[in-house]
């Protein structure tokens, strides 16, 4: 599994996603001081997950962040 690295900002489309504050306080506070946006940290994250769940089953993805 790959570990975590906060990304930079990248191309993307706009989509809406609700989130328990408390995840937005602690997102924020993980980026503070960086050059990543709430945005680019989710889909890193969302990313990571993802490579996680197929290798569990045995799949594999091609996007590379």
């Amino acid at each position: 599994m790959r570990v975590f690295k906060i990304p930079t900002l990248q191309t993307s489309t706009n989509k809406s996603v609700r989130f328990p504050d408390e995840v937005i306080e602690r997102v924020e506070k993980a980026i503070m001081g960086t050059d990543c946006s709430f945005s680019a940290f989710v889909i890193e994250a969302v990313i990571v997950a993802l490579e996680c769940v197929e290798e569990q089953s045995g799949e594999q993805s091609d996007y590379k962040s």
